[in-house]
C-alpha cells in the first residue's frame, strides 16, 4: 500500500483507536460488565473496523480500479481483486 504513505499516520492512529476499543471490551469481560455494556463497546470496535476496512477499500478503489493512468489490463486486474476482497468481506 505504497500509495498510502500520506494516508499512514490516520490509518495508524484508527488502528490504535480500535486496539483501546478491543481492550476496552476485554477489560469489560474480565470485570463481569453486563451484557449490554459489551454489547455496546463490541458494536463500537466493529463499526471502527468496518470504518477502517471502507477507508482501504475507497483507497484501493482510486488507486487501482479507477486510475486512469493504469493500463486497462491492469485495472480489470485490480478489479478482480477488489471483486474477491469484497466477497471474502462479506462473509
Amino acid at each position: 500500500m505504497s500509495h498510502t504513505i500520506a494516508a499512514k499516520q490516520q490509518l495508524i492512529a484508527r488502528v490504535r483507536r480500535i486496539s483501546g476499543q478491543l481492550t476496552g471490551v476485554e477489560r469489560a469481560l474480565e470485570e463481569d460488565a453486563g451484557c449490554d455494556t459489551v454489547l455496546h463497546l463490541v458494536a463500537g470496535a466493529r463499526g471502527a473496523l468496518n470504518g477502517l476496512m471502507e477507508e482501504v477499500l475507497a483507497d484501493f478503489v482510486r488507486e487501482h480500479v479507477a486510475a486512469p493512468r493504469l493500463p486497462q489490463e491492469a485495472r480489470r486486474e485490480a478489479a478482480d481483486e477488489l471483486i474477491s476482497i469484497i466477497r471474502r468481506y462479506a462473509k
